[in-house]
């Protein structure tokens, strides 16, 4: 496999310090639309990431099984995406995420993608996680919207019960009444004591769910408010979804940063992560 393929999931599982002013980055767009916008994004924000030294892995959902109304768009076709995650991750050389929602869907994913994602929703499904676990690959846990950061030790014991250590956790936010979320910056600490690298989803965490239209609304500019707390508060890594053209985007659309503004926000994360190393 090759090395710059490898570089993130190295610097998070190498089993050692890993740098203290450089976090990681998780990003693509929501869901797999098409060819021309994975490719796309994959190559731009790899170029970022390469400059600024920033380790990378590429995210999209081959198929979003979780909308609100029954003709959302929910993907191109289970093989088809998958199919096209992995030529990301071949042709970039970057490892790549998705999104699992049942046990089954484990393996299938697994013979694509370096990294398998449990939505919020199911955190607590105890066979997604082990069917995810026992795929050897890396796994990341969103927490549940009503979820503690302390009760995500369990789903992270169910991972390792299953033999597989390489387990991150996500701070997605929690529900605030019925329309809103709150990003709870204490569970950055309170999840790394469970001995797993911890990210923040500055995108999600900025979702309005529960419109009445059925379509879910989001308040983008402060991304980087969200970004730059998560970094300041030591997060080992964010978690942005990005999109050329995020009011053409199929699936949350309302809550993506435009692909142009990821390199200036990136450069300011560094800085800040690295004024925090020498002040």
């Amino acid at each position: 496999m090759n090395s710059e393929r490898i570089s993130a999931i190295e610097f998070l599982f190498q089993g050692q310090p890993r740098d203290p002013e450089m976090f990681f980055l998780i990003a693509g767009p929501c869901v797999v639309e098409n060819e021309e916008l994975v490719m796309t994004v994959a190559g731009e924000v790899k170029r970022i990431c390469q400059r600024l030294g920033i380790p990378y892995i590429f995210k999209s959902s081959y198929r979003k099984a979780n909308r609100t109304r029954a003709d959302s768009f929910t993907g191109i076709g289970d093989e088809k995406a998958l199919r096209l995650l992995q030529k990301v991750s071949k042709e970039w050389q970057l490892p790549v995420l998705t999104d699992i929602h049942t046990p089954p869907e484990a393996a299938m994913a697994a013979a694509y993608v370096d990294v398998l994602q449990i939505p919020a929703f199911l955190c607590r499904q105890t066979e997604l996680l082990q069917a995810a676990g026992a795929t050897g690959k890396v796994v990341n846990v969103k927490k549940g919207q009503f979820v503690s950061g302390e009760a995500m030790k369990f789903a992270v014991e169910k991972i390792r019960q299953v033999g597989n250590d390489k387990v991150m956790l996500t701070e997605r936010g929690s529900m605030f009444g019925y329309g809103d979320l709150v990003v709870d910056f204490r569970n950055i600490p309170i999840m790394q004591a469970a001995g797993v690298p911890v990210v923040v989803d500055c995108t999600h965490s900025l979702q309005q769910p529960n419109q009445a239209s059925g379509v879910t609304g989001g308040r983008p500019q402060l991304i980087e408010t969200i970004a730059r707390a998560a970094i300041a508060t030591g997060a080992d890594g964010i978690f942005i979804e990005t999109h050329p053209e995020p009011a053409k985007a199929l699936s949350d659309g309302a809550n993506m940063l435009a692909l142009q503004l990821m390199e200036p926000l990136l450069e300011k994360l560094l800085r800040i992560r690295r004024a925090l190393q020498t002040s």
